[in-house]
């Protein structure tokens, strides 16, 4: 007989699935990595929002996939996935790792507990709901886990994430500085030593630990009080409500990503990471308060429907909203 596993552990697993999936469809990210620096290389056009409104909207996914592709190629659009194959599969090592750590020292504690008297329960109406729901307790513990592991996984591949975004960024220089994994290695080591690989780190972590408790939380209060135990297809609305938790989750906490991203490439010798384009910032606290008194702290945080910010207008010698 299989072992019955946890409602909750299945919605983490589910969701690691799904992000370990996210690493496989993003490969060619070049595109929507250029507007978080703040780089535009299109003009914006007349269009319509989707509920059919007349407005000034910038080029999509798609438009500047045509135009990186238009300059180096469809190879062009995949610059940066051998450092970004490295950092997913060494990630989901280190992340399986750890969980396991932790599933292997409840191993003894169960064993011992089943050498317990047993303690038979009244089963009754209200039982049911009790033991298909995970108390809170439960989430406090499984969500603790998956954040230590989360943790561990970005601290070991960040010197990757890192390498990614100044590959990619270097497009806007036209630089050839980061290339080959082996020499951006050397280059940033040469440069600006050990913490040149986790440029950026401290907002990334906070994002995503943020982000992971938001989720749990409001996933728990959703599926134990707001959904009806009663219906046949809990388990999928239950799947359904994390996913979009998760959504609301990392849309609360995209500034935390922009401001890691633009802290990775922030004075590396890159164009992309120099003025016009970027202040020379003295931290990523000072980067924060710079895009939130500017108003950008949503910047290219949208794919599709990139209405142009008001106040803006677009520079076409520097490619950039000003």
């Amino acid at each position: 007989m299989t072992a019955k596993v946890p409602f909750f552990q299945l919605e983490i697993s589910s969701a690691e699935s799904f992000r370990s999936l996210n690493i496989s469809v993003k490969l060619p990210r070049v595109s929507p990595r250029l507007p978080w620096v703040g780089y535009e290389p299109l003009p914006p056009t007349i269009g319509r929002n989707i509920f059919g409104r007349q407005v000034c909207q910038l080029p999509g996914l798609f438009s500047y996939a045509q135009h990186i592709a238009s300059i180096d190629g469809r190879r062009g659009l995949f610059t940066g996935l051998t450092p970004r194959l490295c950092s997913g599969v060494l990630g989901t090592v280190v992340h399986g790792k750890v969980l396991q750590h932790y599933q292997d020292g409840e191993k003894p504690e169960e064993s011992n507990s089943n050498l317990g008297p047993c303690i038979f329960k009244e089963s009754g109406p209200g039982s049911a709901q009790k033991e298909g729901s995970p108390s809170f307790d439960q989430v406090i513990k499984e969500t603790t886990r998956e954040m230590i592991a989360r943790s561990a996984a970005t601290l070991i591949t960040h010197p990757f994430h890192v390498i990614t975004l100044r590959s990619m960024v270097q497009f806007i220089g036209r630089e050839s500085k980061y290339c080959g994994l082996c020499d951006s290695i050397v280059t940033i080591y040469r440069e600006e030593g050990l913490l040149g690989f986790f440029a950026g780190l401290i907002p990334r972590l906070l994002g995503d630990i943020i982000s992971l408790w938001l989720c749990n939380s409001l996933a728990y209060l959703v599926n134990t009080y707001a959904l009806d135990s009663g219906v046949s297809t809990m388990n999928e609305m239950k799947s359904y409500s994390q996913a979009v938790t998760g959504f609301f989750a990392s849309m609360l906490t995209y500034p935390f990503v922009l401001v890691s991203n633009l802290m990775a490439v922030n004075n590396c010798g890159l164009a992309g990471g120099s003025p016009p384009y970027s202040p020379l910032y003295s931290s990523w606290i000072d980067c924060w308060c710079t895009l939130q008194k500017e108003g950008n702290m949503s910047r290219g945080n949208s794919l599709f429907f990139r209405k142009v910010p008001f106040g803006k207008t677009y520079c076409c010698d520097l490619r950039m909203l000003i």
